[in-house]
């Protein structure tokens, strides 16, 4: 499954399609939050306000008190780094440009919301999220992916090789 999900071109097209679907989802939604204003402030608070209980209590402690610790202290930052991430998450997935890092970070924040008690569409995200994961760079073949990474491991070994030379000089 992994040999099919890494290598295969039919699955590469199919995936383009999903990451493009799930590329414009988080581009709108944080382009929504750039243009319109956007203040976690009262989100921050109401998660800390009505955590995620199960029957014994709270169930994640831990997430209420990051957020009352740092998340609302710095709602400043959050109201930059949230729609600003969700802008450059869907760019990533639309464009195929670090594919994997973008459909990774795009999970980050999807598991902060469920943490924080919004269901919402957030677990199809982190399961589509996992598969273009999973599917590696086969998931951005069809995108900047295909020229972009080749040319950054160019300039990685480039880069590798001057240090070796540069190390064996100084020997």
């Amino acid at each position: 499954m992994f040999e099919l999900l890494r290598k295969n071109n039919v699955v590469a097209g199919v995936l383009t399609i999903i990451r493009i679907y799930l590329g414009y989802m988080w581009f709108t939604a944080g382009l929504g939050k750039v243009t319109g204003g956007f203040d976690a402030t009262g989100f921050l608070q109401g998660a800390v306000a009505n955590p995620v209980a199960g029957p014994d209590g709270v169930v994640y402690g831990w997430y209420v008190d990051f957020l009352q610790a740092f998340a609302i202290p710095n709602a400043d930052l959050f109201n930059i780094l949230v729609p600003w991430g969700e802008v450059l998450v869907g760019l990533g997935l639309m464009l195929g440009c670090f594919t994997t890092a973008a459909a990774f970070f795009g999970m980050v924040m999807n598991f902060s919301f469920l943490l924080a008690g919004t269901v919402s569409h957030n677990p199809t995200d982190i399961l589509i999220g996992t598969v273009i994961l999973v599917a590696g760079a086969n998931a951005g073949k069809f995108g900047a992916d295909r020229y972009v990474l080749p040319y950054l491991r160019t300039v990685v070994a480039r880069r590798r090789e001057q240090k070796e030379v540069k190390e064996t000089v100084e020997v």
